[in-house]
């Protein structure tokens, strides 16, 4: 999942080098923490949330078959 999430913000931001994923296994459940440069905030959020929805929908959708709860925090 971290590699999924990688690959979508670094394709939606100016600077891809700053670009951190870090993963925290808490049991059945694994929280993704997107570091991304200041500049960066705006082009991952959206308007009104909508790109971060769409990939918590995207991240939720591939967690399925493995039977974890994934959950992607915007750091």
């Amino acid at each position: 999942m971290k590699e999924l999430v990688e690959v979508v913000a670094k394709a939606l931001v100016d600077n891809p080098d700053e670009v951190v994923v870090t993963e925290k296994t808490e049991g059945r459940n694994i929280v993704i923490e997107l570091h991304v440069a200041a500049s960066d905030m705006g082009k991952v959020i959206g308007k009104q949330g909508r790109i971060a929805k769409a990939i918590r929908t995207v991240v939720k959708a591939a967690s399925f078959k493995d039977n974890t709860r994934v959950d992607v925090e915007i750091v």
